[in-house]
C-alpha cells in the first residue's frame, strides 16, 4: 500500500485517510491502488467492524487530479478517450467494494467534497460533514459527464428533479443543505468532526455485526429487487441473524433489561 491512502486501526475501528493535502486529496492511479490495498487488508481482517473514510488536511476530495488531467490533454482524442476509459474502470471497483464490505463505512467529511468525492461520500453507508463543507459535482465545469457511481446514488438520494440540478449546473452547496438533502447525516462544528465520528464509530463497532451487514446488504438491494425477491432475502437474513449467538445475548439482554454485550471477533 502506497502512502496516498493511510490505513490506522483502532481495535474494531479502521480509519482510511486519503493523503494527498497538497491537491486537496485528489484522486489519481496512486491513490486508486492505495484504496485498493487498503481495503484488502480490511476485507482480510475479520476482527475490523467499522470503516471510517477522510481526508488529511484542509478537505476530504477535491475530486480528480487535473495535473493528471493536463497531462492527457495533448493526446490525440481516440487515444484520450482509451486512456480514461481505464483510468475509471480501475476506479469503479473501488465504489463496488465500499457498498460490498460487510463493515458499515462512515464518511468524515470536511473542507471540499466535489466530483468523485462526492461520490465516495455517497457510497459510503453513513455521512457526517463539518460545518464549512462545501460541495459540488463540478463534472460539467470540466466538460464532461459524472462518474464513480454519482447518477446511481444521487437521484436515489435527492430525487430525480433536484439531481438533474445538482448535475447539470454544478452549483456549489453548503454542509445545511448537504444535511437538509439527505447527503449527509449530521453536521457538527468543525473542532467536534474527529470526535463526533469516532463515538458514531465505536457504537456501531459494539453492534450485532452480522445484523449490521446483512442490513447494509439488504437495504443496498432494495432499490433493484422486486418486492417478493426482497422479502424472501429479508426472510433469509433474518433467520442466519437468529442462528447466531448475538441473536439470543439480545433476547436475554431484552427479558433481564440490561445492555446487550454482542460478540467481538
Amino acid at each position: 500500500m502506497n502512502d496516498t491512502v493511510l490505513l490506522a486501526t483502532d481495535g474494531p475501528i479502521a480509519t482510511l485517510t486519503l493523503n494527498r493535502p497538497q491537491v486537496l486529496n485528489a484522486i489519481n492511479r496512486e491513490m486508486v491502488e492505495g484504496l485498493a490495498a487498503a481495503l484488502d487488508r480490511v476485507e482480510a481482517s475479520p476482527e475490523l467492524r467499522v470503516v471510517i473514510l477522510r481526508g488529511a488536511g484542509n478537505g476530504f476530495m477535491a475530486g480528480g487530479d487535473i495535473k493528471f488531467f493536463t497531462e492527457l490533454t495533448g493526446l490525440a482524442a481516440t487515444e484520450r478517450r482509451r486512456q480514461f476509459e481505464r483510468f475509471i474502470e480501475v476506479v469503479h471497483p473501488t465504489i463496488l467494494r465500499l457498498r460490498r464490505l460487510r463493515q458499515p463505512v462512515i464518511a468524515s467529511v470536511h473542507g471540499a467534497c466535489a466530483g468523485i468525492g462526492m461520490s465516495l461520500m455517497m457510497a459510503s453507508d453513513l455521512a457526517i460533514a463539518a460545518e464549512g463543507s462545501v460541495f459540488t459535482l463540478a463534472y460539467v465545469h470540466l466538460g464532461v459527464s459524472p462518474d464513480g457511481g454519482s447518477t446511481f446514488f444521487l437521484p436515489r438520494h435527492v430525487g430525480a428533479k433536484k439531481a438533474m440540478e445538482i448535475a447539470l449546473l454544478g452549483d456549489r452547496f453548503d454542509a445545511a443543505n448537504a444535511l437538509a438533502l439527505g447527503l449527509v447525516n449530521e453536521v457538527v462544528p468543525a473542532a467536534a468532526l474527529g470526535e463526533r465520528t469516532t463515538a458514531l464509530a465505536r457504537r456501531l463497532a459494539q453492534g450485532p455485526a452480522d445484523a449490521l451487514a446483512g442490513t447494509k446488504r439488504l437495504l443496498n438491494r432494495s432499490f433493484d429487487a422486486p418486492l417478493p425477491v426482497q422479502l424472501q432475502a429479508e426472510a433469509e437474513s433474518f433467520a442466519s441473524c437468529a442462528a447466531t449467538g448475538d441473536f439470543t445475548e439480545a433476547v436475554a439482554a431484552f427479558i433481564e433489561k440490561r445492555p446487550p454485550r454482542f460478540a467481538t471477533r
